[in-house]
């Protein structure tokens, strides 16, 4: 089973759960949970490891509360959703680190690019979830969230740029990087080969998305 993408979810549908659960309506906002918690949870398992339960926690805590300050499309609220989350797991990370130099601190909780693209992208969407995870987190850490947002959160570049706080650019860069990394993997190359993940050339499936790079 694939990592699978929050990107492919019927936008209309969650449309209608966040516009009540703006309005206070408590089950809508239960739906949205179960909607994007999959894709939250595996985020912050690259990003915080073992504590990525009580980030999410965190974060879906802070969400409540400012949700009713949220204007905006389903789109929107997952960019400011991983936003949220991408805060609480460097404050986490802040504490993890003060742990470790005090533990008596309470732990209160280039080349072808397209082909690069296309077997990493590929073997990570079609492989074991737990194995894919973890090859994601051996990536230095801004490669691996800028895999992790675009391959299993499902943003786009703007949208992940706009979570990391960086530009475009440098989002671009850190994912080809962090694909090429894993294109090169011994395990990955065998995959695609064993599996041959192999895609239509993407100018007859993703012609809008050409020029938007990874």
């Amino acid at each position: 089973m694939g990592v699978g993408r929050i990107g492919t979810f019927d936008d209309g549908g969650l449309a209608d759960d966040l516009n009540r659960a703006i309005g206070g309506d408590e089950a809508a906002f239960a739906r949205l949970w179960r909607s994007l918690q999959p894709a939250l949870l595996r985020y912050l398992r690259v990003v915080v490891g073992d504590a990525a339960e009580d980030v999410a926690s965190e974060t879906w805590l802070q969400a409540s509360r400012d949700l009713h300050r949220f204007d905006g499309t389903p789109a929107a609220f997952r960019v400011w959703l991983f936003r949220i989350a991408r805060h609480r797991g460097l404050d986490e990370r802040r504490r993890a680190a003060r742990r470790r130099e005090d533990p008596h601190e309470p732990a209160d909780r280039d080349a072808t690019g397209g082909q690069v693209r296309d077997v990493a992208y590929d073997v990570l969407e079609n492989s074991d979830t737990g194995w894919a995870l973890r090859l994601i987190a051996s990536l230095p850490p801004d490669q691996a969230e800028a895999v992790m947002l675009r391959v299993v959160a499902g943003l786009d570049v703007a949208q992940t740029a706009e979570v990391l706080g960086k530009r475009p650019g440098a989002v671009r860069v850190a994912a080809m990087r962090g694909l090429r990394r894993l294109s090169a993997d011994p395990e990955v190359r065998a995959r695609a080969s064993t599996h041959r993940y192999q895609r239509p050339p993407r100018a007859a499936v993703e012609p809008a998305q050409q020029h938007e790079g990874v």
